[in-house]
């Protein structure tokens, strides 16, 4: 990252989203991983399991209800928002609307 934060960290499901890239061999992840220093955290925290349950939940008790609209959310999603959220202080991300509403406590880059 920049200035005075840590490095970056992804977690175990971005390094499954990764690998799972059409056109990214397991070779090349890793080399690239190793080169830029990114870390990969696969261990996911209790704390980190049940933010997720809990935030999932809430989204499937949304959507029953009928108050979600569009494409339905992987459960991925929310692990990856509740590894960033307790155990790292920021998420980088491209799709930043997917994790505004589950996680609007996040910091988002």
């Amino acid at each position: 990252m920049c200035g005075n934060s840590g490095g970056l960290v992804i977690s175990g499901p971005v390094y499954v989203e990764l690998l799972a890239h059409p056109q990214a061999t397991e070779v090349f992840v890793k080399e690239f991983l190793s080169d830029t220093g990114i870390v990969v955290e696969v261990e996911l925290r209790e704390v980190a399991w049940l933010e997720a349950a809990r935030r999932f939940a809430k989204y499937a008790m949304r959507r029953r209800k009928g108050g979600e609209s569009g494409p339905k959310r992987l459960l991925a999603d929310f692990l990856i928002g509740s590894h960033a959220l307790t155990q790292a202080d920021r998420l980088m991300t491209l799709d930043p609307g997917r994790y505004r509403r589950d996680f609007s406590e996040l910091r988002l880059v």
